[in-house]
């Protein structure tokens, strides 16, 4: 026969000593050497022990974790999971309360804070005003449609984003409230059902490039110009580099004597510190820039040079609509078209990822010196039809 258990009396409870004591039913009381006291419910699935904690008795009274306790053996009788009984005594944090903390916890990794700005102010246009308050363990497929058909045509890049930001959060709310569920944000195997694919909605546009064969041209036109956003667009046609990192290059990304340009992680998109092998019009233009160190606080290019202003400096001298960005493409055209070096290292000075996981696993060099040569002889293809210096 069943030892009878000896149920607690709730004056009992502040003095009881550190130790787990049991109240019957499924029910015990923990108490830590701390002095912290906490409700446990335990049972038994499949042979092995569970338990689901219930909170300290700051949150329950005696009275209230044994009527959970209860509900939560009904709901072990109908084949339910306890669990279920606990999300409806206490409904979890709002979407948007979960969302706050996401980022919080994520925005250590981000590599600038405008990354956590950008996911706040998506969210609080788009989602919020829909599943902000609405609990985690209610929130389904239809919600989701809800937030992203308004904008999924219309602003199909946007949508994607927020989508994708969505999915986050409720992954990280799912983790935190134990919600065993799939994420209905996700795309593969569910809102590809739903909505089109992105690129077909809003196919991929290229930046308009210059044919590489009209570049030299062009750059003897800017060497005629002294505005600094000439000469940043000139730095940019001969690095390769993207239009924000050489905007915003410091005199101390410099090093003169190996002549070389090596911009922080924390400036490269691919969030990865990247080095940059300076040919000899690179390193002119560095010469003449160096009179302005006085006033330009430690920036290369002063007057904090804007993308517009680079843009017009390259439109003056093409007389088209290619992009600052596009001479990235006219590089790398020139390259297939014109060099022998292999494709690894002509992606290299790009800063292009490696997108297969077991190649990149293995790459441990940056191909630096190849890239030295490649860059040196695109410079001097550069300055093929050159008549003057800086």
């Amino acid at each position: 026969m069943a030892k009878e258990v000896k149920k607690l009396k709730a004056v009992q409870i502040n003095s009881l000593s550190p130790g787990t004591h049991s109240d019957g039913d499924n029910l015990l009381l923990r108490v830590r050497e701390s002095g912290s006291r906490s409700w446990v419910f335990r049972y038994k699935q499949n042979g092995r022990a569970i338990e689901l904690g219930l909170g300290s008795i700051n949150d329950r009274t005696l009275a209230e974790a044994r009527e959970i306790a209860n509900n939560m053996r009904r709901a072990i009788a109908r084949g339910q999971s306890p669990n279920e009984v606990l999300r409806i005594e206490k409904p979890g944090k709002k979407f948007a309360e979960y969302a706050l903390d996401c980022i919080e916890h994520k925005k250590a990794g981000w590599r600038n804070s405008k990354h956590a700005s950008q996911w706040i102010n998506t969210l609080q246009q788009y989602v919020f005003p829909t599943l902000g308050e609405k609990s985690i363990s209610n929130i389904g497929v239809d919600d989701i449609k809800s937030v992203l058909t308004p904008i999924w045509k219309g602003k199909t890049e946007t949508a994607s984003r927020v989508r994708q930001r969505i999915e986050v959060v409720l992954d990280y709310a799912f983790l935190h409230e134990g919600i065993d569920k799939s994420n209905p944000a996700r795309w593969k195997g569910c809102l590809d059902h739903v909505f089109a694919a992105p690129k077909k909605v809003t196919p991929v546009v290229h930046f308009n490039a210059i044919p590489y064969i009209q570049l030299p041209e062009v750059m003897q036109a800017l060497r005629a110009k002294t505005s600094m956003s000439a000469y940043c667009v000139r730095w940019i046609a001969l690095t390769a580099c993207r239009s924000s990192e050489a905007r915003g290059m410091s005199w101390a990304e410099i090093n003169l004597a190996s002549k070389t340009w090596t911009i922080p992680f924390s400036r490269m998109k691919s969030g990865r510190e990247h080095r940059v092998p300076l040919n000899d019009e690179c390193l002119e233009i560095l010469a003449f820039l160096d009179q302005y160190k006085s006033i330009s606080k430690d920036m290369v290019f002063i007057n904090k040079l804007s993308d517009v202003a680079a843009s017009k400096s390259l439109k003056m001298v093409s007389y088209s609509e290619a992009t600052v960005h596009g001479l990235r493409s006219s590089f790398r055209d020139w390259c297939g078209d014109n060099t022998s070096f292999s494709r690894e290292v002509c992606e290299a000075a790009l800063a292009h990822a490696v997108q297969n996981q077991t190649e990149a696993a293995y790459r441990r060099s940056d191909l630096f010196e190849k890239r030295r040569d490649l860059m040196m002889q695109w410079g001097e293809y550069l300055r093929s039809c050159k008549v003057s210096l800086v």
